[in-house]
C-alpha cells in the first residue's frame, strides 16, 4: 500500500474514533422540570418577606454529565444583577455526594432533611437553606443562575455558618466544571 493512501486510511480511523468519543462524551447540563432557561420564576419560587410575597420554595433541579473524577457537588442560587455593594447569595448547598443527581422541590427548606451529607450555609438574608428571590422594586428584571458544581473533593471543610462568599471560594478552587440555569424576575 503507498505511503499516501496508508497515512489517509489512518487519519480516517482517528477521525471515526475521535467522533465515537465525542457522541459518548455527555456535557455537563443542569435541567429543571420547574424552568426552562430564561423563564420567569413563579411566586413558590419568590422570598417572603421584604416586601416580597412568594412561598420561598426551591425549584427541582437536575443534573447529568458529570466529569471524571467528580467526587461531591454544589449548587447555588446567585442573582447576577444586585448591586455590587449587596451580597447577593440566595441558596448555597455542598457536600451533596457524588450519587446524587437532583434535589427535589422543597428541598432548600432546613427543616426537610435535604441530605444527611448535604450541608446548606446562609443565605444573603441570614438563615440557611433557600432564599427566594426578592429583587429591590423599580430596578427591572433581575437574573437569577442556578449553578451546579462537579466537585474533585468529597467534601468542602466548612459548616452550615460559613459565609457563602467563603464557600464560593472553596467550590471555585475545587471545581471539576459548572453549569447552569438562568431565570429572571422583576418587581
Amino acid at each position: 500500500m503507498a505511503p499516501v493512501a496508508m497515512l489517509l486510511r489512518a487519519m480516517s480511523a482517528l477521525v471515526w474514533m475521535a467522533l465515537a468519543v465525542a457522541v459518548r462524551a455527555e456535557t455537563f447540563a443542569l435541567t429543571s422540570s420547574d424552568y426552562t432557561e430564561g423563564d420567569t420564576l413563579r411566586a413558590a419560587q419568590l422570598y417572603y418577606g421584604l416586601g416580597c410575597n412568594g412561598e420561598n420554595i426551591s425549584p427541582q433541579l437536575a443534573w447529568s454529565g458529570a466529569p471524571a473524577g467528580t467526587r461531591s457537588f454544589a449548587v447555588v442560587m446567585e442573582d447576577i444583577d444586585a448591586p455590587a455593594a449587596i451580597d447577593a447569595w440566595h441558596w448555597v448547598v455542598f457536600n451533596i455526594p457524588a450519587e446524587v443527581t437532583e434535589l427535589p422541590a422543597g428541598s432548600g427548606d432546613p427543616k426537610v432533611g435535604l441530605l444527611p451529607e448535604a450541608i446548606q450555609s446562609r443565605s444573603s438574608f441570614g438563615d440557611p437553606g433557600y432564599a427566594g428571590a426578592c429583587p429591590p422594586e423599580g430596578q427591572g428584571a433581575h437574573r437569577y443562575q442556578f449553578r451546579v458544581y462537579a466537585l474533585k473533593v468529597e467534601q468542602l471543610a466548612l459548616g452550615d455558618e460559613a459565609p457563602a462568599a467563603e464557600v464560593a471560594a472553596q467550590i471555585e478552587a475545587n471545581k471539576l466544571a459548572e453549569a447552569q440555569l438562568e431565570v429572571k424576575i422583576g418587581r
